[in-house]
């Protein structure tokens, strides 16, 4: 006999769902329940993401978001639909969306392919630029896509640098920015960030959502934190994941991007990073030894050289 799962809290703060995310057995009930609408073939739970996350056999995807995530899906419905079709690489595509207890949620298929994250070790240095020349050129075609309704769906760009350097010391000191650099940190991001025309920002593009076959990029997942605003936001997650002290690789990301190959973008997107929704130099820069630069400045020729 199959129990009811029991209700989902109306309200939870983000450290209640945080130990919820990570207590699968809580909700790998709920889950298998929502997926059995769908699907006969067993769900399972994966603890990435931001969000209650199964792969439902080999076809589909169900992610349920907290009520404080709301945003979060309204965004990614919004970007899978606005996708769809119109890339080179694929795409989810949007199958449902649903309220579990006033939960959103979505049903998506599942892409196939490997995790570039996975695969990246392998790869020889021309395979790696290949790649990020890919990565680029993917990112500049969602850029060209027209906003539509996506511009409703984001904070206005303007509110959220606000909002970013508001909250940038507490988060910098949490995630553990080294002191010397902590000291200069108010005055810095003060400074100018990358500007230009509105665009659909994935806030990905970095090899955790991003799908390879052979040395091919194949798909791109996980939009839910996405904003609308200049297009250089996009350009961190490659550029410090992927490319961070290597210049071959961090022009091969600016040539398929269609971007100019000088390097007065350094500056301003080193301030970007430091007021990114999630900044956290410690896990995202690949480059042993940065904590060593003396301000932010050298900080920024020693990471995109």
């Amino acid at each position: 006999m199959t129990h009811a799962a029991p209700p989902l809290p109306a309200t939870i703060d983000v450290a209640a769902f945080d130990a919820m995310h990570d207590d699968v057995e809580r909700w790998r009930g709920l889950i298998a329940s929502i997926a059995a609408r769908y699907s006969r073939a067993p769900a399972v739970p994966t603890d990435a993401g931001t969000a209650l996350v199964a792969l439902v056999g080999g076809d589909l995807v169900v992610k349920l978001y907290p009520p404080f995530l709301r945003d979060h899906h309204d965004f990614e419905v919004a970007a899978l639909q606005r996708l769809h079709g119109r890339l080179g690489v694929a795409t989810p595509t949007l199958v449902d969306t649903f309220e579990h207890d006033g939960w959103p949620g979505l049903v998506m298929t599942q892409l196939h392919g490997t995790v570039l994250t996975q695969a990246w070790p392998a790869y020889d240095e021309a395979a790696r630029c290949r790649l990020l020349g890919a990565i680029g050129a993917l990112a500049a075609d969602v850029h060209a896509l027209p906003l539509g309704e996506m511009a409703a769906l984001a904070p206005p760009w303007p509110e959220f640098l606000q909002a970013q350097r508001a909250r940038c010391r507490r988060r910098q000191q949490r995630t553990g920015l080294p002191a010397h650099l902590l000291a200069q940190l108010d005055g810095f991001v003060r400074g100018e960030v990358p500007e230009g025309p509105p665009v659909m920002l994935t806030g990905e593009y970095t090899p955790m959502n991003l799908l390879v076959q052979g040395d091919r990029l194949a798909g791109m997942y996980d939009f839910g934190d996405g904003l609308v605003g200049p297009a250089p936001y996009d350009w961190l997650g490659p550029l410090c994941f992927l490319a961070a002290g290597h210049r071959a690789r961090c022009d091969a990301l600016l040539a398929g991007l269609g971007a100019p190959p000088g390097r007065d973008w350094r500056l301003p997107l080193m301030r970007l990073l430091l007021l990114h929704r999630y900044s956290n130099l410690q896990a995202q820069l690949a480059l042993p030894g940065w904590q060593s630069a003396p301000s932010f400045e050298a900080l920024a020729e020693m990471v995109w050289p």
